[in-house]
């Protein structure tokens, strides 16, 4: 509003300029009533209307920068803004999906330790089915970033990636601080680690 005013104040000036350029003398005298030093006056008129102009412009200009200025800052923060929630935003749709996936790790589990009683009884009927709905759940499973970490025997013990849950005797020499037995699977989402492998080390 301010710069509006600014703006109608600055474009009377200049109308008035133009009226003082064409206007004659003999107009000047009729609108003021008075008798003046035409030349004087005029060249007086005019200097003042181009001094407030001037003004006005360099008013105008100031204006202008103090609302770039703030227009820039408020877009600064509002892209800021949509970055920190989509940010948040996927972290929630993470961490939701994480929860969902983690408490389906033990129903993994379960199908791990039929499938293999079902071997024991070779029964490949009820074999072929459980294994098939393994493999379906753990493939929807990974679909949505699951992972199964890659721990075997031998594999030397790491405290970062591994939980050891007990140690016994190596058998060999060179198992000493290897891992022996890997009890519980381990599994990341994404980058994260979700379950440590539980594993029996030697030692």
């Amino acid at each position: 509003m301010a710069i509006l005013n600014k703006w109608q104040y600055f474009c009377s000036l200049l109308k008035k300029m133009e009226r003082n350029a064409t206007m004659s003398k003999n107009d000047k005298f009729k609108e003021n009533h008075e008798e003046v030093d035409f030349d004087d006056a005029g060249i007086n008129d005019q200097e003042i209307a181009e001094e407030n102009v001037i003004d006005a412009l360099s008013e105008l200009q100031n204006e202008f920068e103090k609302e770039k200025d703030r227009y820039l800052r408020l877009f600064a923060e509002f892209e800021n803004y949509k970055k920190r929630t989509s940010r948040e935003r996927i972290e929630m749709f993470k961490t939701a999906g994480g929860d969902v996936i983690t408490s389906l790790l033990p129903v993994l589990d379960d199908f791990e330790r039929a499938i293999k009683e079902i071997e024991k009884i070779e029964d490949d009927n009820h074999f072929k089915g459980v294994e098939l709905i393994n493999a379906k759940l753990l493939e929807t499973l990974k679909t949505k970033g699951l992972q199964l970490m890659d721990v075997k025997p031998g594999d030397t013990f790491d405290a970062d990636s591994h939980e050891a849950i007990t140690q016994i005797p190596a058998p060999e020499k060179k198992l000493k601080g290897k891992i022996i037995d890997v009890v519980e699977k381990g599994y990341m989402l994404g980058d994260k680690i979700i379950r440590y492998p539980k594993v029996v080390i030697g030692q």
